[in-house]
């Protein structure tokens, strides 16, 4: 079967479409025939060699895919660590789920890992229950043009989120707008954690949700209001956290981290999720952002926009 394969480790030219073997699932698994597969910062740091428990090259690359379950031919989305960008996966049976009748492959392949993710950064931030009485709570999304923060952003809304988010543009900004962010905030032109302060009046937010890494968790901090969360949920800048724990006595502040790859092995919790995410799809509510679609053939190109952060929702590639 046809493939993208990471060749060795280092920049997106290490990928090449590939003719490899078909998949044998294993007791727990089913086959899936792909149609589509979403791109995450998690495989463009697989392959670079910095996403933990990935397996050493040669691989199949992939984690997030959406096509026909082989066993009954029912369209499914589905989750896994490696291996989702070929014709065909085996995939564990706890994380493949049913893509609604009105969705497209592309939107299916898109949902899981962002969607998820945006779930479990508000259950981290202690903000999944809607604010019935009393002001709606703060959060800071970074990236927020991207495939998590769009996701965040369709999940605040319905749960009365006050919603400030970073971006590098304000044609991004203006797109976010329209689902539902609130504040937007270039931070090309204006430094977020002054802009922050300047548009709570001093006070800060509730909770961050960081995916930069670097200086920016520490930042992240300083923008929070007494007894506030950070949920770091990745490292864009390819840089560790900078963070000196004495910045968080002063509000009783926490940070939190957050890593799908542990938590889809917990069944009950990803359950809770799924109940969740798929009465806010099954009322309307929630639906992916699709920003860039490429053929497998030019999935360097697609991880080289994400990479660059030139990205607006989720990027897709298109294998059936």
């Amino acid at each position: 079967m046809k493939a993208l394969v990471i060749s060795r480790l280092g920049d997106p030219d290490v990928l090449e479409v590939r003719s490899v073997p078909d998949p044998a699932p294993v007791p727990g698994q089913e086959l899936v025939q792909v149609e589509a597969g979403g791109i995450n910062f998690a495989d463009i740091m697989s392959a670079q060699g910095g996403y933990p428990g990935t397996p050493k090259p040669p691989l199949v690359a992939g984690r997030e895919f959406c096509g026909t379950r082989l066993g009954d031919g029912r369209r499914v989305m589905g989750y896994a660590q490696w291996g989702a960008f070929a014709e065909r996966v085996a995939a564990s049976s706890q994380l493949l789920w049913p893509v609604p009748r009105e969705w497209s492959a592309e939107e299916g392949a898109a949902f899981p890992v962002n969607y998820f993710t945006a779930y479990f950064a508000y259950w981290k931030a202690g903000l999944l229950e809607p604010a019935v009485g009393k002001a709606a709570p703060r959060v800071l999304i970074h990236a927020v043009a991207g495939g998590v923060g769009t996701a965040a952003v369709q999940i605040g809304k319905l749960l009365g989120i006050e919603m400030y988010g970073t971006s590098s543009s304000e044609e991004k900004l203006a797109r976010v707008k329209a689902l539902g962010l609130q504040y937007g905030i270039n931070y090309k032109q204006r430094d977020y954690e002054e802009a922050v302060k300047d548009l709570t009046h001093g006070e800060g937010v509730d909770a961050v949700f960081e995916m930069l890494g670097g200086e920016h968790t520490a930042k992240s901090v300083r923008c929070l209001r007494d007894f506030g969360r950070v949920i770091v949920y990745g490292a864009a800048t390819g840089q560790p956290a900078q963070l000196d724990a004495r910045i968080l006595y002063a509000k009783g502040a926490s940070v939190h981290g957050l890593w799908l790859t542990y938590l889809s092995a917990k069944r009950e919790l990803m359950n809770q999720a799924w109940q969740q995410l798929s009465e806010w799809m099954a009322q309307g509510h929630l639906r992916p952002v699709i920003g860039h679609v490429f053929p497998l053939e030019k999935a360097s190109e697609a991880y080289r926009l994400l990479l660059e952060g030139k990205n607006f929702g989720k990027v897709v590639l298109k294998l059936g």
